[in-house]
This record gives C-alpha cells, sequence and structure tokens, in this order.
C-alpha cells in the first residue's frame, strides 16, 4: 500500500496539508484519546514543517460544536453522549489544538461541527481559491475524521495522500487500532487515496523544495 519515494512527485504549492482534529481531548488524556497521541504530535510536525517551508498550506481542523448545544444535531445528540460532545464543544480546554503542536501564523485554523473537514465549512473554497488540487491527510483518528475528510476530498476531484504513519486511532467497538488503521488505509487505496509514510512525504517535499531554489 506504500507509494515508492522514486515516484511520489507533487507540486507543494498545489498541496495542503489537511491535519486533522489535533486538539487535547483526541491526543492524550481522554477517553477519545489515540495511544500514541503525543508522539502522533511530533511526526506531524515534522511533516507540516517540511511541507509549509516547501510553499504548502497547511490547515488544521478543529471538532467545534456550539457551547449552546444548537448545531450538535439528531444523529451526534443520539449517537454520542453528551460528556463526548463536551470535550470538542468551544469553550473547553480539551477542544482546543495540543499545546504541542507547531501552528505557524501562516496556517489556516479550520473549524468544523462534523466529521469532515469539507462539510459546512469553507475548507474547499479556501483550497480552491489557491489553485490546490493535492491534499494530504494526517491527525486523529483514522476511521473517522481523517478517513471522513479523505472521501470528501476524493469525491470533490482533489488528489488525495493519505499519512498512514501520521495517522492514528484507538480500540472501537472490540476491534484493536492496528486492526481498524488497516483496514481503513486498506479501502481508502482502492479508489479514494494514495497512502503514503511521513518519512517519504518529507524526502518528496524536500526534494521538490531544493529543486525549486537551484
Amino acid at each position: 500500500m506504500t507509494a515508492s519515494t522514486t515516484d511520489l512527485a507533487l507540486d507543494p504549492t498545489r498541496t495542503a496539508v489537511i491535519d486533522v482534529d489535533m486538539q487535547r481531548c483526541f491526543v492524550e488524556d481522554t477517553p477519545l484519546a489515540a495511544p500514541g497521541g503525543r508522539a502522533l504530535v511530533d511526526r506531524i510536525n515534522t511533516l507540516t514543517r517540511a511541507c509549509r517551508d516547501a510553499g504548502a498550506l497547511v490547515v488544521h481542523t478543529r471538532g467545534w460544536m456550539r457551547p449552546d448545544g444548537a448545531d450538535v444535531g439528531p444523529v451526534m445528540d443520539r449517537l454520542v453522549p453528551p460528556f463526548i460532545v463536551e470535550l470538542y464543544t468551544a469553550g473547553f480546554p480539551t477542544a482546543e489544538l495540543h499545546p504541542a503542536l507547531e501552528v505557524d501564523a501562516a496556517d489556516v485554523v479550520l473549524d468544523k461541527p462534523r466529521y469532515g473537514a469539507f462539510h459546512a465549512t469553507e475548507l474547499e473554497l479556501i483550497l480552491r481559491h489557491r489553485g490546490i488540487d493535492t491534499v494530504v491527510v494526517t491527525g486523529i483518528a483514522t476511521n473517522i475524521c481523517c478517513e471522513t475528510t479523505a472521501r470528501e476530498a476524493a469525491v470533490r476531484d482533489f488528489h488525495v495522500l493519505f499519512v498512514d504513519d501520521a495517522t492514528a486511532t484507538r480500540e472501537m467497538a472490540g476491534v484493536d487500532a492496528a486492526t481498524l488503521q488497516a483496514a481503513t488505509c486498506a479501502s481508502l487505496s482502492m479508489v479514494f487515496a494514495r497512502i503514503v509514510q511521513t518519512d517519504e512525504l518529507v524526502r518528496a517535499v524536500s526534494a521538490q523544495r531544493a529543486g525549486a531554489l537551484a
């Protein structure tokens, strides 16, 4: 499923990293946190730093609900316990981006009321305005918000790179995290996204930057 470094070519100036929901509640110390979430922050920082330096846009999304609950909706209200929704509700410290996550002044912070980053947000408008045709998906959780965002991007005709080792999830419904991670990447790789690793993507954008400076 992993692409080879030699044929991974992209134009960073037409690329955006969509860094999905690296919030306190998904990184550590809550029931929603992915194991290894804190280490994932460092890996994502390495990737976004390289992409940003090469001219790519970095977008950090946040699952973000209104304090009055007006945008929770019937599906989330029925399936998600209120104490879980509170963890990513505006005003709660757990909803903020993790303090170790590097957020540059040039980055976009995008609040989203649902699992995908495109639904009910201005993300597509932002990307089209900048001439972006390729998106790189990182973050938490692999099989929920990351996967939904990748599928949303693909059906909008963006080229999608899904970073296997820069996404993470936790055990869900008795299925272990490794199995969920593998199944998500397998499904996406069929028609929605190209599955890549952090190091090969960093090498690819660094090579593009070196070529542009030569």
